[in-house]
């Protein structure tokens, strides 16, 4: 399972399972979920190891855990996959804190510098939390484009980790000013029998909210439940998306904007380790009621990071990473990756790889089997270096994260202005230059304007020499952001998204394994915003920091202006050396009102500004130190303006 961030994805079928290692010709079995776990934990599985066979309740009848390695399952992220490795005793569950009650405090530890980004942080999980059971990560945001009122965020949830339900979301009918965790009667999400891995999307054509999951419904091994109210917990209903035999680390995307060749098509790509392990991909164009045979996307072993379309063409584009044999601890912690670009213009029925980046090394301090980690003694938060790709227009983009030397981690961005065939030298969005200091698990969006915003993690407040989990004074980690106005050509400084730094959380589940805190956050955008979230430790239960799930959001900074309304902005420039004028531009994307005026208040004081060649300059006097309170009232036509930029 995972706590608000992302970390194994990868199921097992048990029709393959059962035929391999109880020889039974002719069985066909449904996949089911595994059972209650209850009477397995860190110790026994410990015991199990001889003989290998093991019979547990969830589990195929006579299991052989020599086959581990064999069919993958070490190098599965899925916390479906994550049960089986703690059942065979190759990895530790958490240990459980002994309070039965959540007795919280939040820490309102707040660092010097100024909130460049976002709003006020706000904790997704509401409701009762009980011991052990208290693990929310790896998270998945998005907001309805028709009414951005409504925000719905997936994580890996573990309060139903005793009754086969490992996934969870949290609704906002109020633009992301509250949260309500989804929660039946029964004290547990909707999405009864699945492990995680969230994904969750809007499709516009019918006006529905999809999760998908690692699911254990049925004959599903890839499935999720839609709704058109998604406040309402009990309108969830279940489909199936494939029925495999070992899926793992599913992404998904939904075409939303109707001048596309392809609007309202949704895509879900995985890896498949009952096929080769490799990459494929399915897509529906009926709302999630049928999906598309799968298609082959690799032969071999490449990890499906993303999946993603470009907002204006339409394009389908998957960012995967070689990993070369994983965490390479016959050579060094965090050896070579890869990233590689995958492109279709059909609409997912065929695919090219259009690209394969330089090598570079991993980011890492430790290891945990196959995976590299970003702490150590112990080791913990495991993470491979995996991003987020998005594209506008032609322009593809993708962050990861790298280890440079001795700095165990540093994220990078690369942009591509060909479709995803050349890109850039990587650019470094990271400020903190501090090699003991590490910034992992990035994620990027990018808006209908072309406006890009990027989120990871970033040990910049940590003042101790090193973090260990559940330790609720040492402060460690915050989130960094930082934003780009012109598609991904200039970026603005970096700083921080989220309010308080976070002490590094203790996972204690013992139904997860220990090293786990998820394995990926995906961000959104719609035309007003970017959403996001993340896996924070503020909220302390008896006394230990645990694994809980935050959100905030962006302004997209290019939401067109309906006529006659009021758009407010700030200009954050500080006057220096250019003495006693400042200039700002404002950039209006529309030419067809290019003769008719503005009003641009600056400070107060108004002045009316003709619009000529798409541009207007406006020019503040005595600027001081800003920043400077900006408005724009746009009565006769209907401009959509950037964000402005100060030269």
């Amino acid at each position: 399972m995972k706590k608000k961030s992302t970390s194994q994805s990868a199921f097992f079928n048990l029709r393959v399972l059962i035929g391999l290692f109880i020889v039974l010709a002719g069985v066909f079995l449904a996949l089911i979920g595994f059972g209650t776990f209850s009477g397995l934990t860190a110790s026994s599985a410990q015991a199990q190891q001889t003989p290998k066979i093991i019979d547990i309740p969830g589990l195929p009848p006579g299991f052989d855990c020599a086959t581990i390695h064999d069919l993958g399952i070490d190098k599965q992220e899925s916390l479906r996959a994550g049960l089986i490795m703690i059942a065979c005793g190759e990895a530790e569950g958490g240990s459980a804190s002994a309070s039965p009650y959540r007795a919280f405090s939040q820490l309102v530890q707040k660092l010097v510098a100024p909130l460049a980004y976002g709003a006020a942080d706000v904790d997704l999980i509401t409701g009762t939390e009980t011991p052990p059971h208290i693990i929310q990560s790896e998270t998945y945001s998005t907001a309805n484009p028709d009414n951005p009122n409504q925000i719905v965020v997936a994580y890996n949830d573990s309060r139903g980790a005793a009754v086969n339900n490992f996934s969870g979301a949290s609704v906002s009918t109020d633009g992301g000013t509250t949260f309500t965790r989804l929660t039946r009667t029964t004290g547990q999400s909707p999405f009864t029998n699945t492990f995680g891995d969230p994904v969750i999307l809007y499709n516009k054509t019918t006006a529905t909210w999809l999760t998908v999951w690692i699911d254990g419904n049925g004959g599903c091994t890839l499935g999720g439940f839609k709704s058109t109210t998604p406040w309402d917990p009990n309108s969830w209903t279940h489909f199936c998306v494939h029925s495999g035999t070992s899926d793992d680390r599913e992404s998904g995307y939904a075409d939303n904007n109707p001048s596309s060749p392809f609007f309202g098509r949704m895509y879900v790509s995985w890896n498949d380790f009952g096929q080769s392990e490799q990459i494929r991909v399915t897509h529906s164009t009926d709302g999630g009621v049928t999906w598309s045979a799968p298609v082959n996307v690799t032969n071999t072993f490449i990890r499906n990071v993303q999946i993603t379309a470009d907002k204006v063409t339409g394009d389908v584009y998957i960012a995967g990473m070689d990993e070369n044999g994983g965490n390479g601890c016959t050579s060094g912690c965090g050896t070579s990756r890869n990233n590689k670009i995958y492109r279709s213009t059909d609409g997912g029925n065929t695919w090219t790889n259009t690209y394969t980046s330089p090598a570079f090394v991993g980011p890492c301090r430790s290891v945990s089997g196959y995976f590299c980690t970003m702490y150590a003694n112990p080791a913990y938060w495991r993470h491979m270096g995996w991003g987020q790709v998005a594209a506008y227009n032609h322009v593809v983009h993708y962050d990861y994260a790298a280890k440079v030397g001795s700095d165990p981690g540093n994220v990078f961005y690369i942009r591509s202005t060909d479709s995803g065939v050349t890109f850039s030298a990587p650019f470094q969005l990271n400020a903190n230059a501090d090699s003991t200091k590490a910034q992992w698990e990035p994620n990027l969006s990018v808006s209908d304007a072309g406006t890009l915003f990027a989120v990871w993690y970033d040990e910049t407040p940590r003042t101790s020499s090193s973090c260990q989990p559940s330790s609720p004074t040492n402060l460690c980690y915050q989130m960094h952001s930082r934003k780009s106005n012109d598609n991904g050509l200039t970026w603005l400084s970096d700083d921080t998204l989220s309010d308080v730094a976070s002490p590094l959380p203790l996972q204690n589940d013992p139904f997860i394994v220990t090293t786990y805190v998820g394995d990926y956050d995906y961000g959104s955008a719609i035309p007003t915003e970017h959403v996001t979230s993340w896996v924070d430790g503020r909220v302390i239960i008896s006394g230990q920091s645990q694994q809980d799930a935050f959100t905030d959001k962006e302004p997209a900074g290019a939401a067109g202006i309906p006529c006659g309304d009021l758009v407010s902005f700030r200009v954050r420039c500080i006057a220096g050396a250019r003495g006693d004028k400042l200039q700002a531009k404002l950039t209006l994307t529309d030419t067809s009102h290019s003769g008719e005026q503005v009003t641009i208040t600056v400070d107060g004081t108004p002045n009316s500004v003709t619009i000529n060649g798409n541009k207007a300059t406006l020019q503040i006097l005595n600027p001081g130190v800003g920043p400077h309170t900006v408005e724009l009232t746009n009565p006769a036509g209907c401009f959509p303006p950037s964000t402005p930029n100060c030269p």
